[in-house]
């Protein structure tokens, strides 16, 4: 069985710690983990009152490995395809919460591990850390939005190198790549992206909400089209009672209040 919790910091409103919590595993993802991964995401993106997600691990010496193969191993081509809808419903949640997400990566971040945190908004990521896309060693392929999302980041050729030989590398490399949005030492990255989602988590809820919808639907849009998406979006933030408050706390020389609406 696995567990996933869902952690509110009481010091930091609107911050959100979700975690991967199987750890004699190493995280491992099981259909069960998976499920309870899908029922987290989902009460969060109900949530109106969230601001961040920060995603992280309570296993010592991984983020999360992958798939399940022992598991794997014993179900048949129905389990699979059963298993592969659980899959993407964790994957695609993740990926469209609403608010900003923040992957917390220390250790082993392999496979539909690594894929977990490309569908985050944002990477912190420990030195030390071992991060790959290593499914076709084990013949499949990233299934979790790798060949997207890593593509996406790295460009074409960087990520057909990192797929195509399945290798592992450490942090400063994700880093240099631009794989890791933010390098840290080894056992910080927790309390390095708790603190990035704290400073989110202070601005404008409305704000960062609208400003994470245009940028998510205009990202593969032309530019004219992405134009008109960011135009809606500045819209539904300018005149809400956000930027009202904002004026008004910028005037007053105080912090804003916001209301969030």
């Amino acid at each position: 069985m696995g567990s996933v919790t869902i952690t509110r910091l009481d010091e930091v409103p609107g911050v959100l710690e979700l975690v991967l919590g199987r750890p004699e595993a190493h995280n491992a993802l099981s259909t069960d983990h998976a499920r309870q991964l899908v029922a987290a995401v989902e009460e969060i993106a109900a949530d109106p009152k969230v601001r961040a997600v920060v995603l992280s691990s309570s296993a010592p010496r991984s983020f999360c490995v992958g798939a399940d193969l022992k598991e794997r191993n014993d179900i048949d081509d129905d389990g699979l395809r059963t298993q592969r809808v659980v899959f993407r419903a964790m994957f695609t949640g993740l990926l469209e919460l609403p608010v900003p997400t923040i992957a917390a990566v220390h250790g082993h971040a392999l496979g539909g591990g690594l894929e977990l945190a490309l569908s985050c908004d944002l990477i912190v990521a420990e030195e030390t850390a071992v991060v790959g896309l290593p499914e076709v060693s084990v013949g499949v392929i990233p299934g979790g939005g790798g060949t997207q999302l890593l593509t996406r980041r790295l460009g074409w050729s960087r990520a057909a190198d990192l797929i195509f030989t399945a290798r592992r590398f450490d942090g400063a490399e994700a880093y240099r790549l631009g794989l890791a949005d933010r390098l840290v030492p080894a056992g910080s990255a927790r309390s390095e992206a708790l603190s990035l989602a704290a400073t989110i988590a202070g601005h404008s809820p409305v704000g960062v909400r609208n400003a994470k919808r245009a940028m998510r639907q205009g990202f593969d849009a032309p530019l004219a089209a992405g134009l008109d998406i960011e135009d809606a979006a500045w819209r539904a933030t300018a005149f809400s009672g956000d930027r009202k408050e904002g004026v008004a706390a910028f005037n007053q020389k105080r912090r804003p209040d916001w209301p969030g609406e």
